[in-house]
């Protein structure tokens, strides 16, 4: 390694999980100040995870800290699991950033965003996402099974509500179907069976198959089950191969997602000069 090297402090964490291997991995880099978009790309394909977050002290005022997000292909412009992991790094008194009860973001396209701590670990605000009635047959043929309801919104979140948990758990999509219809979040969802409601989420189009555990997509769900049980909190929990829990709550125009995280990696991210 030369001696040139620019060194990063880096953490992967794991989000919505209680353990190590569970919930949705996500890379946190704090840098001084923003790096070129093809390097912090770079980066993002380097760690190869779902999202890889980048947190800048805000200048501004707006916020504590200006946050991206990077998938291995695109930036994206709005990722809650990457988001609650930043505020877990950054409230830990032990990093060196300060600690504190919360913290708060001043992103690109999703406005300010914050993370607080709870009894229980963790909580992050996210914009409510609205979504109404829509009906796309080319995305139900890709999935291989008909919903028995669909919304969708422009910002492409589409939800598709299946009878049962069974049925979420059998879908078993073309994937190169899905990807020629854009970078749609597709919303797979139901009654749960051990919680109010089960999820899984395919977001081909954005670079990752299917998620594990995704706060944005809940920031659709929330204000739509809240609407569908008559209530506004919920337990969730997202059906993917490592699976995850989250704890949902509808606060006017905020959706509250609450969960554990647990950090399986830190150190230092070498970057060539």
């Amino acid at each position: 390694m030369s001696d040139t090297a620019t060194t990063l402090p880096y953490w992967h964490v794991d989000a919505f999980a209680a353990r190590p291997f569970a919930g949705n991995q996500a890379a946190v880099m704090v840098l001084d100040a923003w790096l070129p978009d093809d390097v912090l790309q770079s980066i993002g394909e380097e760690n190869n995870f779902a999202e890889t977050a980048f947190v800048v002290r805000d200048a501004t005022g707006a916020a504590d800290w200006e946050l991206r997000w990077f998938t291995p292909t695109c930036e994206i412009r709005l990722c809650g699991h990457a988001t609650l992991a930043s505020g877990f790094v950054l409230l830990d008194p032990a990093n060196g950033f300060g600690g504190g009860e919360r913290v708060t973001f001043r992103t690109r396209k999703a406005g300010v965003l914050e993370v607080r701590r709870t009894q229980g670990g963790h909580e992050l605000a996210l914009p409510a996402i609205r979504t109404g009635p829509h009906t796309w047959p080319e995305a139900v043929a890709a999935l291989g099974a008909e919903p028995e309801h669909s919304e969708r919104n422009a910002d492409g979140y589409t939800i598709l509500r299946y009878a049962d948990e069974a049925a979420v758990r059998a879908l078993d999509p073309d994937m190169r179907a899905l990807l020629a219809l854009g970078d749609d979040q597709f919303i797979c969802t139901a009654p749960g069976d051990k919680t109010d409601v089960v999820s899984r989420v395919f977001v081909p189009g954005g670079g990752v198959d299917e998620d594990s555990v995704t706060g944005s997509a809940h920031a659709a769900l929330t204000p739509y089950w809240a609407g569908q049980l008559g209530r506004d909190s919920f337990t969730a929990h997202q059906a993917s191969a490592r699976g995850g829990d989250l704890a949902c709550r509808l606060d006017g125009d905020r959706v509250w997602l609450g969960g554990p995280c647990v950090t399986v990696v830190e150190g230092r991210f070498h970057l060539p000069a």
